[in-house]
């Protein structure tokens, strides 16, 4: 690699990732009437994926074809496997790498030109310069057996490694590790990422289900229910105040949310707290050395109840946070003297209403 060589190199692989950025930046502005930025970051990256291979081969006008090219496909392929498809692909691995990468290598063999150190012309560039178009077609020709060699070996190795992990330690984790996360169920970290801690999205399977436990609950885990606890009844006038306290996994929050709520309960209030129990939290190492017991994140849900028996609301949640392992929650109940609405001035079983 001589200066010229590398200086051509710099000025490819720095068009293709700016043209690729602003037509994405363009398209996403016309198509959703704003510009998308996570996308255009995406497009950043497709382009020099795109530009990668034949970085050496082509010049700036080819660069350019290839910014618009690579800035466009990425969005395509983004919304067609997420849209269309509906497979997870939460970075758009497969819209920059993959689909740019085949791109990219084909574009090479269209665009080549003779100016460049590769010296030599793709079918394109033999029209423009009027050399052998056949010879074009031969570039063109080794940039797709390239591929499709690429794309055989990758295949074969793919599905002989799959098939071992599929056939040792599995493909897929359990449901419950998927929905608490890999950090704390592989790695024993309350997060990957140091200093953060992510609020887990609301899970909701079908009409209001919550997330049931698959498998067998392992003995040591599993916690015995030796008493139900009974709880007394509204008097008939209804002037009987309860507050419930609900603490359980942010992961359980939603099936306990719409459960509530079909039992008739119509105002709740969320709080984002941490605690332990008796276990002292979950065992944690850093750099493998056991750390600390830490507080594990969990949800506080409070309700306040006068004609939706206490009963109901304890069964209710009890049905839908019970797993049977350990820190499935608590339920704890208060009596409450008065209501008062701000709004309206109403007090007692009034200001309890849906009013």
């Amino acid at each position: 690699t001589d200066g010229t060589q590398l200086a051509a190199i710099f000025l490819t692989t720095t068009i293709a990732p700016a043209v690729a950025t602003v037509t994405c930046m363009l398209y996403t502005w016309i198509k959703n009437g704003k510009p998308d930025v996570s996308m255009c970051i995406n497009a950043s990256l497709a382009g020099l994926v795109c530009v990668t291979a034949g970085c050496h081969a082509i010049d700036a006008a080819g660069a350019i074809v290839e910014g618009v090219i690579s800035g466009l496909l990425v969005v395509w392929v983004v919304e067609f496997l997420d849209l269309k498809l509906h497979i997870d692909d939460p970075v758009g691995a497969c819209g920059v790498h993959l689909a740019n990468g085949i791109a990219g290598t084909i574009l090479t063999g269209v665009l080549a030109t003779n100016t460049s150190s590769l010296g030599v012309d793709g079918p394109v560039y033999a029209l423009i310069h009027g050399t052998s178009f056949a010879d074009g077609m031969k570039v063109l020709g080794v940039q797709c057996l390239g591929i499709a060699s690429i794309v055989a070996w990758t295949g074969v190795m793919m599905i002989i490694t799959f098939t071992i992990i599929k056939k040792t330690m599995g493909l897929r984790v359990s449901r419950e590790e998927e929905i608490e996360g890999l950090d704390s169920t592989e790695h024993g970290l309350p997060c990957a990422y140091a200093g953060f801690h992510f609020a887990p999205q609301a899970i909701v399977e079908g009409e209001a289900a919550p997330v049931m436990v698959t498998g067998e609950t392992p003995e040591a885990e599993a916690v015995e229910v030796k008493e139900v606890p009974s709880f007394e009844e509204p008097s008939s006038d209804g002037k009987r105040y309860t507050k419930l306290d609900i603490i359980c996994k942010e992961s359980k929050l939603d099936a306990l949310k719409n459960a509530l709520m079909g039992i008739g309960i119509t105002g709740i209030t969320v709080t984002h707290v941490m605690g332990c129990g008796a276990q002292k939290g979950r065992q944690e190492f850093y750099r493998g050395v056991p750390v600390e017991a830490s507080l594990l994140p969990k949800v506080q849900i409070s309700v306040v109840v006068s004609a939706v028996p206490v009963a109901k609301v304890v069964e209710t949640a009890k049905k839908a946070l019970y797993t049977g392992h350990i820190g499935d929650g608590k339920i704890f109940v208060y009596n409450v003297a008065d209501v008062v609405r701000i709004r309206t001035g109403e007090t007692g079983f009034a200001a309890l209403q849906d009013t």
